[in-house]
């Protein structure tokens, strides 16, 4: 999820803004499946790369969503036929986007006793991490500072979904991944700074890392996840900071390294297929960045490309799929696809 993290007087108005969102969210009708025209934004890259690293291609839109209904774009999973799965924060959705940008809903999660104000630090229930399974099966995280609620949940045929892995009503589950090799869920906590562990088949979460290198500083610590080369790899919003933690061999988890600094918001990130660099959302300042194997990073995308609360990255050969919109961040959230060009 986007942290969003103002602070001081600009954090409570921030909170207060939110707050005036979601109640016009609440009050909205139930979003349309609409197909979305597709639009070129640009057909070069507007931020030069360096010449070893990946730069970008054609960039479009593929779809826009409905914000005034809550459709704020948070994450993306892939599927084969060249769709995805997005998780809408708010709206508390999951929805599907065809590769000609046709918006489909999956499922809508309902709001729980109270409103979810109990919700840990934004105090609004939200929908965040998706997962693909290799069978299809689609799950999602249900965030709402409540029991039963909160936790991985799975798409069913019927729309109604299933709970699959309840987690404490204090955590605030944000990416999920799928372990294949070992059978089971990976979950961030950002307001806990630590990763749950799950059977793929369902059942009890336990703590799989607690690194300090995964905890918050007053607001979202853990958050974007991938699994890349015998390690699990999270970017820390608060911290700003991407971190490797190694996969032992009975499955545990090892010694946390940060690999990269000075990406304060980060949120979701994915790799380009070149070693370790990364294309990284950077939600509070609306860019997507590289990031090479040596840290060093570069502007590839930002709002003059409109980038607009960049939340999520999902790579697959040369496409690349970002989602926008988070929060409080403009007033057209998207998904959009470039065209990976390595050197």
């Amino acid at each position: 999820m986007s942290p969003h993290r103002p602070t001081g007087l600009r954090r409570r108005a921030a909170m207060l803004g939110l707050a005036a969102l979601l109640a016009a969210v609440a009050a909205a009708p139930a979003a349309s499946a609409t197909p979305a025209p597709t639009a070129v934004l640009a057909t070069s890259p507007t931020h030069p790369d360096h010449a070893a690293g990946t730069r970008l291609g054609d960039v479009r839109v593929l779809a826009h969503f409905d914000r005034a209904a809550g459709q704020v774009a948070e994450s993306i999973a892939l599927e084969p036929d060249g769709g995805v799965v997005i998780g809408m924060i708010h709206a508390r959705q999951v929805v599907r986007v065809a590769k000609d940008g046709a918006v489909q809903l999956l499922a809508t999660m309902p709001l729980p006793p109270g409103g979810g104000t109990t919700t840990p630090v934004v105090g609004t229930p939200g929908v965040t991490g998706v997962a693909r399974s290799d069978s299809g099966a689609v799950y999602f995280l249900y965030s709402s500072g409540q029991g039963g609620l909160t936790g991985i949940w799975q798409v069913r045929r019927s729309g109604e979904p299933r709970l699959v892995v309840p987690l404490p009503a204090d955590s605030f589950p944000n990416a999920l991944v799928i372990d294949g090799k070992r059978d089971r869920f990976l979950v961030t906590d950002s307001t806990g700074g630590r990763i749950w562990r799950a059977p793929l088949r369902g059942g009890e979460a336990s703590v799989w890392s607690a690194d300090p290198a995964l905890a918050p500083n007053g607001f979202f610590g853990a958050n974007g996840m991938k699994i890349h080369d015998g390690a699990v790899w999270a970017g820390n919003s608060d911290q700003g900071t991407l971190v490797r933690i190694p996969v032992t061999k009975d499955g545990g988890s090892g010694r946390a390294t940060v690999r990269a600094t000075r990406l304060e918001g980060i949120d979701d990130f994915d790799f380009t297929g070149r070693g370790t660099e990364i294309l990284a959302a950077i939600n509070q300042t609306s860019k997507l960045v590289r990031v090479g194997a040596n840290g060093a990073q570069e502007t590839l995308l930002d709002a003059e490309d409109g980038m607009q609360g960049t939340t999520a990255v999902a790579i697959r050969g040369n496409r690349a799929y970002v989602t926008n919109g988070a929060n409080l961040a403009g007033d057209d959230p998207t998904l959009m696809l470039a065209e990976l060009r390595r050197r």
